[in-house]
């Protein structure tokens, strides 16, 4: 999974490439960490594929999970900006668990969900 921490705008971009990996979520709390530790908040997660890979393994999904629980407390915002089905119903259900606001942008309009993720609530 690749990801870019953009520090001056305070958002994450995640660029899944293949089945979700316990490492994946690994590398990714350790870039993520530090910056919550200094700022506290994360402006927004931006999750951009143009479909949903998967796991590798349950130890993968748990590790998501796990992330996911540890982290969502401290985004503001989350894009999927994708073209997967699957995705595009998590938003209307994590309206229901979660506090950020969450939107979803067909993968071609990845410029806009950013623009969006930069744009002050």
């Amino acid at each position: 999974m690749e990801f870019e921490l953009r520090k001056d705008d305070g958002i994450v971009i995640v660029k899944p490439q293949h089945a979700l990996t316990e490492q994946d979520f690994a590398k990714l709390s350790a870039a993520v960490d530090p910056y919550l530790a200094e700022s506290g908040i994360l402006n927004a997660l931006v999750i951009y594929t143009p479909d949903f890979p998967g796991w590798d393994s349950l130890a993968g999904l748990l590790s998501h999970i796990q992330f996911v629980k540890q982290h969502v407390a401290n985004i503001r915002k989350v894009a999927f900006v994708t073209d997967s089905k699957l995705i595009s119903v998590v938003p209307k259900f994590a309206d229901l668990f979660v506090s950020a606001e969450i939107e979803h942008f067909p993968y071609s309009d990845f410029d806009r969900a950013i623009d969006w993720a930069t744009t002050e609530a």
